[in-house]
């Protein structure tokens, strides 16, 4: 393999516009899951403007682009998948038939590891070391919404009923029920990151917006427009003030959520439900084929989902002492994590835990006014 690698601002347009190509056409050769917007070079580059160490793997094939490798790089040469942590999607962007070693890879990228934790589907070299799998539910809208919506009632009648009728319920609450799908505004992402930020502490999570590169990566992201990727913020309005708001990636053919959040005020009436169906009616009338609702257990996605994928999580390693040590010290924390998700009777007490101390640290936080003198 003839493999270079480079800074993000050192890919050329021509390679870029390559990678690019390599997506759009993969859903008509056979590869759909490398049509998902995470792995796009417009993810790639912006989190290069905001994180160090991120570098780009040109394999070139008769001096033509056949695969493009994003990456995060460590002095020591530990390598991640580029925006580990909060990418959904991750792996190599390759040409139909495009075979590779992974090791050689490896070398040729400076690495003794590389980790991922949402690896999509058919990256055969890399599937190869993975150490867990997972399901991450779609909502396939290709046939168009009402299709989607005719199946969610025979598959969840209750459910869609309920979610339904609560929207009747908010619009005669309301003298107007408004849906944006693209909104423009800063101040609606602002305010749908403040309410992100509240549920993570109310959960007892950690508060990804409390890093400032990814409340910068986010914004960047808001104000991208390179065909066809974007990012999608879609805000539900009541009134004129906004109740759901979602903050996605979208390429032509996949609208991936990532930051969904909504005014706790009217939780009665599921905004949150309200605005993915809504969301999915705008991505189908707008030739999306499906919603990637991401890896991760919850009620909603069990819901709404037509089918699943499955991303893996594991590392890659070549004989190098630094591989040893890593792995020495990441098996342990990522088992635990695992068995504590896998198993409903450890993740729901767990669960409760959180919840209750990010109450008491939500009841302990005081704001200190000034006194007067």
């Amino acid at each position: 393999m003839d493999i270079s690698v480079y800074r993000p601002g050192e890919l050329s347009a021509a390679d870029r516009a390559a990678w690019s190509a390599i997506q759009s056409k993969a859903h008509l050769q056979g590869s759909p899951e490398l049509a998902n917007p995470f792995l796009s070079p417009e993810f790639a580059l912006a989190v290069g403007r905001c994180r160090r160490g991120v570098r780009i793997a040109v394999v070139r094939e008769q001096g033509e682009p056949a695969a493009f490798l994003p990456f995060q790089r460590t002095a020591a040469g530990v390598g991640r998948a580029v925006g580990l942590g909060i990418s959904d999607a991750q792996g190599l962007v390759h040409r139909p038939g495009f075979t590779w070693d992974a090791r050689e890879l490896l070398r040729a990228c400076g690495l003794a590891v590389w980790e991922f934790d949402h690896l999509v589907e058919g990256q055969g070299p890399f599937e190869a070391e993975a150490s867990s799998r997972f399901p991450s539910p779609v909502m396939d809208v290709d046939q168009g919404y009402e299709t989607y919506l005719a199946g969610l009632r025979e598959r969840s009648p209750k459910f869609t009923r309920t979610t339904l009728a609560k929207e009747r319920r908010l619009a005669r609450t309301a003298s107007e029920l408004r849906y944006v799908h693209d909104e423009r505004d800063p101040a609606a992402l602002r305010v749908l990151m403040g309410w992100k930020s509240a549920q993570y502490r109310r959960t007892g999570r950690s508060d990804r917006f409390a890093h400032e590169w990814i409340a910068r990566l986010v914004e960047q992201l808001f104000h991208t427009r390179a065909e066809p990727f974007a990012g999608i913020l879609s805000v539900l309005y009541a009134d004129g003030n906004p109740v759901a708001a979602h903050f996605g990636l979208r390429t032509e053919r996949v609208l991936a959520c990532w930051f969904p959040a909504y005014d706790p005020q009217y939780a009665k009436y599921s905004p949150g439900l309200i605005l993915h169906l809504r969301m999915a009616e705008a991505a189908a009338a707008d030739g999306v084929a499906y919603l990637d609702l991401g890896r991760g257990q919850k009620e909603y996605k069990d819901s709404l989902k037509t089918r699943e994928l499955t991303v893996s999580e594991g590392w890659v390693t070549r004989r190098h002492p630094v591989a040893v040590g890593h792995r020495v010290r990441r098996v342990p924390a990522r088992a635990l994590r695992n068995a504590v998700v896998a198993r409903p009777e450890l993740f729901e007490p767990a669960d409760r835990l959180l919840k209750k101390m990010g109450k008491i640290r939500s009841s302990a936080t005081v704001t200190v006014k000034p006194t007067k003198t």
